[in-house]
């Protein structure tokens, strides 16, 4: 699976992982031990598009979304919606997980991804 990315995406990306939300911290440091723990390579705020996932399996095809309070508002959702659309024609699932999912049930969130990945 191929992402394009412009040098602005690519930065717009590295901003994003200095400033993860506390949830999506405590998130990725659980996903990045996937990769010796079950050879699944998930990466961070990755350009795919126009868009940059939170998280992706790139070689799997599934991006991960964690979604805040804006993703719930009449624009949020039709935003994600055209953004699931596309991400779906360039051969990708999207899962949504919201932040409250998160914080109150983090390990069942944790074992929908690898679950995901079966």
């Amino acid at each position: 699976m191929t992402i394009n990315r412009s040098p602005r995406q690519v930065a717009r990306a590295r901003i994003l992982r200095h400033t993860m939300t506390e949830g999506e911290k405590r998130l990725w440091q659980q996903l990045k031990r996937f990769r010796s723990l079950y050879g699944i390579h998930i990466r961070r705020q990755v350009p795919i598009g126009p868009w940059i996932a939170d998280f992706a399996i790139v070689k799997r095809g599934i991006v991960i979304e964690i979604d805040g309070e804006s993703h719930f508002t009449p624009e949020g959702v039709e935003k994600d919606r055209r953004r699931d659309a596309h991400l779906a024609e360039l051969g990708y699932r999207v899962l949504h997980i919201n932040t409250g999912e998160l914080a109150n049930n983090f390990d069942g969130c944790v074992e929908t991804i690898l679950r995901e990945n079966a």
